[in-house]
């Protein structure tokens, strides 16, 4: 696509040629199985291995990832179907693979069927690159910046430099950044990943994830994991996330401005402490974050005093969802801590902001804080 503003490529990824009378994005295509004379050749045969509305949007995830390159995505039925596919296909008996200690809460689950398979994993918090020091010997390093939900970054740069030069695969957790905030394959990473439940698809009614390659035989071991355990998504899913990115540019952007603006007004309240956001300039992350970063994401994390006074906030709110996700156009929180498994204060609150006007958003959110300590 010669076009490069983000707007515009969001709008147009993964759209086919035009034809007279055809729709502009052709519907979903329901099919188990195709017809099939004669020998089994063409791109179409079985509905677990190929769907045409899944090329469309792995075509258009593609461009979003690194625009002009040629890309390989395979789409899958979850996010966590997504992480699976690269780690338990590239990982064997005997290899190492160094995760990060304060990622998504799911990759304990993955650290424990990995050492299920006589994998060896190793485990280092994202701030300060500390991965660094478990890289020797390793197989594949697993990234996830900005962390979720602490939001700390690492230097991708550097730590994917370091990795291959030990011979490491570098795979990227990108959700919480989108293609739009972050570029993981344009910083060198050999996996680009992501739950498109999130900020990709952003209206908080589909499950899906994917994984984008620039190198053709690291894809076809993910694409051949895909086929291999059926975690497919389902056409009319992989057709509504397509719909859903013609606004991905106009929602991130909304999203992030108002992320910022929302920090920016806590940072100046008493009654909230350990505020996290990449765009913040005094925030720890910003120095990295700014230098690999392109918009910093909708999430934005704080403490409240106690678990008490954190969930009188969340029941004070009027705008914003109570729920355990982010990325949508609607502002979600909660209160991380009541899930367990994550390093967080009980007071914790991790903030997704949406779409909404910002003044409405914030004047929500203060009149929430304020009734709050009471």
């Amino acid at each position: 696509m010669s076009t490069t503003g983000d707007g515009t490529r969001a709008v147009r990824a993964g759209l086919p040629e035009p034809e007279q009378y055809e729709p502009t994005l052709p519907g979903p295509v329901f099919a188990a199985h195709f017809h099939l004379s004669g020998e089994p050749v063409g791109p179409y045969t079985y509905g677990r291995e190929t769907n045409p509305t899944w090329t469309h949007l792995e075509r258009a995830i593609g461009e979003l990832e690194a625009p002009g390159e040629q890309v390989e995505t395979t789409v899958f039925a979850s996010g966590m179907a997504a992480i699976s596919a690269v780690l338990l296909s590239q990982a064997r008996t005997g290899d190492t693979v160094v995760l990060p200690d304060d990622g998504y809460q799911a990759l304990p689950l993955v650290r424990e069927q990995l050492e299920a398979y006589g994998v060896e994993v190793r485990t280092a918090p994202t701030g300060g690159d500390a991965q660094l020091e478990l890289l020797d010997g390793a197989k594949l390093l697993w990234i996830e910046t900005p962390s979720n939900p602490g939001l700390d970054v690492c230097d991708v740069r550097r730590l994917v430099e370091a990795a291959h030069a030990a011979g490491v695969l570098v795979a990227v957790d990108n959700t919480l950044a989108t293609p739009l905030g972050q570029r993981p394959l344009e910083l060198g990473a050999d996996f680009s990943v992501a739950s498109d439940t999130k900020g990709m698809t952003g209206h908080g009614d589909i499950l899906l994830g994917h994984v984008s390659c620039l190198d053709p035989r690291l894809s076809a071991g993910v694409r051949r994991w895909r086929k291999v355990v059926g975690a497919i998504p389902g056409p009319m899913e992989a057709w509504l996330a397509h719909r859903s990115l013609a606004t991905l540019q106009l929602r991130i952007d909304r999203q992030c401005t108002t992320a910022l603006a929302l920090a920016e007004a806590l940072a100046e309240r008493t009654d909230v402490t350990g505020l996290r956001y990449p765009g913040l300039p005094d925030d720890p992350s910003y120095p990295t974050a700014v230098r690999q970063m392109r918009r910093f994401g909708s999430v934005v994390s704080f403490v409240l005093a106690d678990r008490a006074t954190a969930e009188r906030f969340l029941a004070g709110l009027r705008l914003v969802e109570e729920a355990t996700s982010f990325g949508g156009v609607r502002s979600t929180a909660e209160r991380r801590a009541r899930w367990g498994g994550d390093a967080v204060p009980e007071g914790f609150v991790r903030f997704s902001v949406g779409a909404e006007d910002p003044e409405d958003l914030l004047a929500d959110v203060m009149r929430a804080l304020d009734a709050s300590g009471r």
